[in-house]
């Protein structure tokens, strides 16, 4: 049985994966319907986390719109996730960035990666 579940897991991967990791800035294109169109809607933001293994790896991304936090989290190989871009690399220690949700202004930036 978990010889089969491989097997179907394997064939819902993503051929090209995006590299990324937690700190940086990044610009999520993500297929949006509504009603019967469908469109790319982008959300641009910092990554919080990145999770889980083969094709159950979610990432959650983090972005200030108006004042207020907003998270999304999407699965990494997801038909609706049309393509993620690096904007800028961030300079990080940790794997999850828990503490930027209680910081305002300057104080939530993560510093740039310089290499």
């Amino acid at each position: 049985m978990n010889e089969i579940i491989k097997n179907i897991e394997a064939a819902q991967l993503k051929a090209e994966v995006p590299e990324f990791k937690t700190g940086d800035t990044v610009r999520v294109h993500a297929l949006i319907k509504e009603g019967n169109r469908e469109r790319v809607q982008i959300f641009e933001g910092t990554v919080l986390k990145k999770q889980g293994g083969s094709n159950r790896a979610t990432f959650t991304v983090r972005k200030n719109s108006n004042g207020v936090g907003v998270e999304k989290t999407w699965p990494l190989h997801s038909p609706h996730v049309v393509k993620v871009e690096v904007i800028r690399c961030g300079k990080v220690r940790r794997a999850k960035l828990n503490y930027l949700r209680d910081r305002v202004g300057k104080a939530a930036k993560v510093k740039e990666l310089v290499k």
